[in-house]
């Protein structure tokens, strides 16, 4: 059977722990960062989980995260 491709773009997005959860980064860091409180653009900074709901969809995209 032949290898499976991953989908390149979720690949930059998405990285597996060490517990076989998916890490993603969060959304809306990047511009108009004025209107944004400190603590707002403090927590935005730090890495999340991806939702259990997803981990599904997430490991579809990426075959051998």
């Amino acid at each position: 059977m032949p290898k499976l491709k991953s989908n390149r773009a979720a690949a930059k997005r998405f990285k597996a722990t060490g517990g076989g959860r998916v890490k993603r980064s969060k959304a809306y860091a990047s511009h108009i960062l004025t209107t944004k409180t400190r603590k707002r653009k403090r927590g935005l900074r730090k890495n999340d989980l991806v939702d259990k709901t997803n981990e599904r969809q997430i490991h579809r995209l990426l075959p051998y995260l």
